[in-house]
């Protein structure tokens, strides 16, 4: 059996381990529970994905984004690994092919959404899968007390029961000394081995900048540093709009946010990681799972919601151990800005009724009734009927869908329902006379076998697949069809979609997790205090601040953040103004003599001397000397 170095170089060709990676390695080999907490860019995955290829069977990873799901299997199978996500959106019969695959295909990982765990059906057909280890990404989603809790990562424990003797690993970036005993808690991880990784990122300057004008100090640091970059900012229309000032300044830049559809995503994700172009401008729907490992910068335009969030955008930068910087840009409003964006907005009780209450009312559900009743959605109709804060709503909307009282799924794609309006022997026939149609057809009616008789949803990627064509071809086939009475199918563009799990009570629902949603609320509101006192704080080391936030305590100043080069240009303006101040007594010099004979940077010597002539110590002469001020 291959051992976990060469393992490590056979599929990712690295040939040493980064620390802890092979401690952890060993405590999950050894079927003990384990808990890695390792800041962003420390190699996570290599922990359960090196283990798992050593062991027979399958890894059950389960993990909260799709993108990072996607980034990850994808990374997999490109090494030859074979491994499969289930992602929402997927048909429950297409669902039991992949599972089908998984148990007898000999897969190696199966990725899954905490929300898979909900139905049932899926977890019997777990049980009988080979699962030889339990990866929960994202841990810190468990527990209430983290800044990304979701009550659907509370199912998992639920796999303890099923597979007793399967070792668990838990795995998070970011996670405060309380919020590490509650995910303990909740997973009922059996005396876990713990592994905490320093937050300490010491090849990364942690700026933060008060400026007026952000985009011209932008600029300056894109000129300094023209390596890849990320600008993360607050909504999508800043995205737009700063990649066009960037473009328009001979910048390349690019943006990316979570209202692109996935080809547009992927498409301007690769100009950037192909290095086509320098920057990408996101929100922060852009990151998780992203390896690039030579990102110099990365600048936040706004306050960050928390300092979790900040700490693993910032640390996508330097992941190549070379220094890079983290700048935080802020102008005195931005505080005021913070408070409305992300407090303002947070629904209380009477306002998560009350949108609970008209959700039903817009979809004409009764008391007591809609379990499992899915709708298109427009939130933008729906606020605008009901007269409602489109933020305040959107944030009441993501609550219930996190507790998992309704689905919101963001779809972005052409919806087509179908049906063929001529009998089976017609079809026979129409195939025979259209060959190079059969593929397409074929495929539509083994993936749709009710077809004939009733509408069916169809996924243009998944019958693009089965019949080995390209999703254009089939798009253009199915219009052929409905214009020669083949079928009828009606195709309709919709930004979401919203399922209700649960039947209709009205208050009784809300009573439930109203007591999540204080928890939750009291949680932002400090967590933002801690981003405010992280800005405003000026008499410490801020990556000491963020490592303080976090449950470490460093005895020495990072020395290249902005506190501490700040300091040692104050030390150095001191000594440097006594310096000229002699050097003036003398003689008058211009500032370039001043610089030759100090050998001091040309803007230290010209801070140095504006601070004299603020002072009244000097002047400037006509022929432009400095002298002292008689």
């Amino acid at each position: 059996m291959l051992q976990p170095l060469e393992i490590l170089q056979k599929y990712w060709g690295h040939t040493v381990f980064r620390t802890p990676q092979e401690e952890i390695i060993a405590s999950v080999l050894s079927g003990k529970d384990t808990f890695a907490l390792m800041p962003t860019g420390g190699g996570k995955s290599i922990c359960f994905q090196v283990p798992a290829l050593m062991m027979e069977g399958i890894c059950l990873v389960i993990s909260p984004l799709v993108a990072l799901m996607k980034d990850q299997v994808d990374g997999l199978q490109k090494r030859g690994i074979k491994a499969m996500a289930i992602t929402g959106g997927i048909h429950q019969e297409e669902i039991i092919d992949l599972l089908d695959n998984c148990q007898f295909g000999n897969f190696k990982f199966l990725y899954i959404s905490p929300e898979r765990l909900q139905s049932d059906w899926i977890v019997d057909r777990i049980k009988s899968l080979p699962v030889n280890l339990i990866a929960i990404d994202e841990a810190h989603c468990v527990s209430q007390w983290g800044h990304d809790f979701r009550p659907a990562y509370l199912k998992i424990v639920l796999l303890k029961e099923i597979f007793p003797k399967v070792p668990f690993i838990a795995l998070t970036a970011s996670a405060t000394k309380r919020v590490q005993e509650d995910v303990v808690v909740q997973l009922q991880l059996n005396n876990p081995t713990f592994f905490i990784k320093s937050f300490a990122r010491e090849n990364i300057a942690y700026m933060v900048y008060e400026v007026e004008d952000k985009l011209n100090l932008v600029a300056q640091i894109l000129r300094k540093n023209p390596e890849p970059s990320i600008i993360y900012v607050t909504n999508r229309r800043s995205c737009v709009e700063i990649v066009s000032k960037l473009n328009s300044m001979s910048f390349s830049a690019t943006y990316y946010h979570g209202g692109l559809s996935y080809k547009e995503k992927d498409a301007q994700m690769k100009l950037w990681m192909d290095e086509k172009v320098q920057v990408m401008v996101a929100t922060n729907a852009f990151g998780m799972g992203i390896d690039k490992s030579n990102v110099k910068t990365v600048i936040h335009m706004n306050l960050p919601q928390n300092l979790e969030n900040y700490y693993q955008e910032a640390g996508r930068a330097g992941r190549d151990e070379t220094k890079a910087y983290a700048v935080l840009l802020v102008s005195p409003s931005d505080s005021v800005a913070a408070v409305s964006q992300y407090i303002d907005v947070l629904p209380d009780k009477a306002f998560l009724n009350k949108v609970y209450v008209k959700l039903c009312n817009f979809f004409q559900i009764a008391y007591g009734e809609g379990i499992d009743e899915k709708f298109s959605f427009n939130l933008h109709q729906f606020c605008v009927k009901y007269e409602l804060n489109p933020v305040k709503t959107y944030n009441a909307i993501q609550f219930l869908d996190r507790q998992g009282i309704v689905t919101l799924s963001h779809e972005f794609s052409e919806k087509i329902k179908l049906q063929f309006i001529i009998p089976s022997k017609e079809v026979l026939r129409y195939t025979s006379l259209n060959p190079n149609d059969e593929e397409i057809i074929v495929a539509l009616l083994r993936t749709h076998p009710g077809i004939y008789e009733n509408q069916a949803s169809i996924n243009v990627s998944l019958i693009a697949k089965k019949a080995q064509r390209s999703e254009p071809e089939v798009l253009q086939l199915l219009e052929k069809l409905k214009n020669e009475g083949v079928v009828d199918y009606i195709a309709k563009s919709n930004d979401a979609s919203l399922t209700f799990n649960e039947s209709r009570e009205d208050e009784r629902t809300i009573n439930r997790v109203v007591k999540y949603l204080n928890i939750q609320n009291e949680l932002k509101v400090s967590q933002l205090k801690s981003v405010l006192y992280y800005v405003k704080e000026k008499e410490t080391c801020k990556s000491r601040l963020l490592l303080r936030y976090f449950g470490e305590h460093s005895a020495a100043d990072c020395g290249i953040c902005s506190f501490c080069t700040s300091k040692k240009t104050k030390k150095n303006t001191g000594s440097l103004s006594q310096k000229l101040m002699e050097l003036l007594r003398k003689e008058d010099l211009s500032s370039r003599d001043l610089q030759n004979i100090t050998q001091f940077s040309k803007d230290d010597v010209i801070f140095a001397l504006q601070n004299l002539m603020e002072n009244d110590a000097i002047i400037i002469k006509p022929n432009n000397l400095y002298s002292i001020k008689k």
